[in-house]
């Protein structure tokens, strides 16, 4: 990419500037990262800080991700590029009799509680590519949750917003809410069942987590609270190395993990996008952000109807998802002077964290990990600090769609980790974290680097747009340039403009490959994090 002087200009209000470095680690949370430079410093790679980094977030930043997570990377080795789905499956007793009955998955509480995966992706990562023993990833993390870490101000507002609904929930308040309140910005808070879980994970490789003592803990608090996750169902986990999905757009590629995650809606999007003249449009103008608007709204379309576990979609469904034809006769049906509320298209024949990694060898990591909604599930496994996620509350119910709940099953997964190519060179690592809004905010990053050259800092400081679940409400952040609110009024959306400080428009982090060499890493100015260099 031209990395000119203009490249070196940031028009947004935020005033954060990138870090320049050979060695570099970013995500939402200062202390996590730190724990990433710590694996830099001490000889490891990437994949060693980018593991510390999200094993530190569960610690400190316990209300968006958490040990009883999923986890999803995608990694450039230095010569290719490796995709990570160690999201978990459905308990074998998840029968589609079982929840027939109900309109949609329940939210909350056991019946959401699908098998955490993220242990046995920390586990496959560091074995196939990491240089430190397992065990000193957890080092830094193990401190913060034994002798307690100062809370930050968006951590703990996200945190409080939770408590009300989630302390009923088996185990959460003695766990997680010990004053019957979130710990105030600047208050030390000490988990000591999370220091001894994290003890007990490092020792045993992960094994403890799926067959030793935390395995049967977590059974045994199922058990006795009225859940159905077994240890067999835990016993049965496993990541799976996948091939990444791609879809070219003006000069780059866009890479994302394939089904069940929803990486493939970003795809389809951009696959659209790259048949309409994006790039003559004026940044932020209505006009820009409406033809953005607009595929966002076909693809969820698509994605909310023919996507699901990888193993139980139609045959060769997502190559009919991706083929360029198709998409480009998705594209011929929007009108760039109306908002359209589309359904399904016929393909020819169907809470979360963020952060990356990159060295001075080449390896980039791209890695995401999440509980769900927050604490997930809200369900605590006592005197472990294991908050269980709520996965599956992504499942359908409805009869027959490739989606529905099925012992084994994995659910549709909102968190997706992308990566840039250009000319088949690693450019960049990048993602953020806010269910729906992960795959709508990899196109408008992908945009404005591919179509108007912004940096990684200013791509991310730029004003976001999120389509609403119901694949109509359009919702803008405060600072949307107000000719672009009114012109999106005057197309037909039903456009609604979110305070400031709202957390709904998602945490970018992104890595990006400097022409001179090192990376320039950006941190997200929505949250509390910031970019570490070595």
């Amino acid at each position: 990419m031209n990395q000119t002087s203009d490249y070196w200009s940031f028009p947004y209000h935020s005033q954060r500037m990138p870090v320049l470095a050979d060695n570099v680690v970013t995500t939402s949370q200062p202390l996590a990262s730190a724990a990433g430079a710590q694996m830099f410093m001490r000889g490891g790679n990437a994949v060693d800080a980018a593991l510390a980094t999200a094993i530190a977030l569960t610690v400190v930043e316990p209300c968006m991700n958490g040990i009883g997570g999923d986890v999803f990377a995608l990694i450039w080795d230095g010569t290719e590029i490796h995709g990570l789905n160690a999201s978990g499956r459905a308990p074998a007793a998840w029968t589609p009799e079982r929840f027939a009955a109900m309109k949609a998955m329940p939210s909350r509480g056991w019946d959401s509680v699908t098998t955490p995966g993220a242990v046995s992706g920390w586990r496959a990562l560091s074995d196939r590519f990491g240089t430190l023993p397992f065990e000193d990833l957890f080092e830094p993390a193990i401190r913060y949750a034994r002798d307690g870490y100062l809370v930050s101000p968006t951590v703990h507002r996200q945190w409080q917003a939770q408590i009300a609904e989630l302390s009923g929930q088996p185990g959460f308040k003695e766990a997680f809410a010990p004053n019957g309140r979130a710990p105030l910005p600047g208050e030390r808070f000490i988990c000591q069942g999370q220091a001894d879980t994290l003890a007990k994970i490092a020792r045993s490789g992960g094994d403890d987590f799926y067959h030793g003592d935390l395995a049967a803990a977590i059974a045994a608090h199922a058990q006795k609270t009225g859940g159905l996750l077994t240890q067999a169902d835990l016993a049965a986990q496993r990541a799976d190395w996948v091939d990444p999905i791609r879809m070219a757009y003006r000069d780059l590629e866009v890479l994302e993990i394939g089904p069940n995650g929803q990486g493939i809606g970003a795809l389809m999007a951009l696959g659209m996008l790259d048949t309409l003249n994006v790039s003559a449009l004026e940044v932020d103008s209505a006009d820009y952000v409406h033809l953005q608007i607009e595929a966002m709204k076909l693809a969820f379309a698509d994605l909310h109807a023919y996507v699901g576990d990888a193993d139980t979609m139609a045959p060769k469904m997502t190559e009919q998802l991706l083929d360029r034809d198709y998409l480009a006769a998705r594209a011929r049906s929007i009108d760039p002077q109306r908002a359209s509320y589309p359904g399904p298209g016929n393909p020819h024949q169907g809470g979360t964290v963020y952060m990356t990694a990159a060295d001075k060898n080449g390896m980039m990591v791209s890695l995401i990990q999440s509980n769900f909604k927050g604490f997930g599930s809200g369900v605590v496994v006592p005197g472990t600090g294991i908050a269980l996620h709520n996965r599956g509350s992504g499942f359908s119910t409805s009869a027959g769609h490739p989606n529905q709940v099925g012992p084994g099953k994995r659910p549709f997964h909102t968190i997706i980790p992308g990566f840039l190519m250009q000319q088949g060179k690693p450019l960049a690592s990048f993602g953020l974290m806010g269910g729906s809004i992960q795959a709508q905010g990899h196109v408008q990053m992908a945009c404005r680097i591919a179509d108007h050259r912004q940096n990684p800092q200013a791509a991310s400081d730029a004003p976001r747009w999120r389509v609403a679940d119901d694949n109509r409400e359009v919702r803008l952040e405060w600072n949307m340039p107000e000719k672009t609110v009114q012109g999106l009024r005057d197309k037909g959306h039903d456009v609604h403009v979110a305070p400031r400080f709202d957390l709904e428009f998602g945490c970018a982090q992104i890595a990006m490959k400097l022409e001179t060499g090192g990376y320039q890493a950006a941190s997200d100015h929505r949250k509390d994090g910031y970019p570490i260099g070595f």
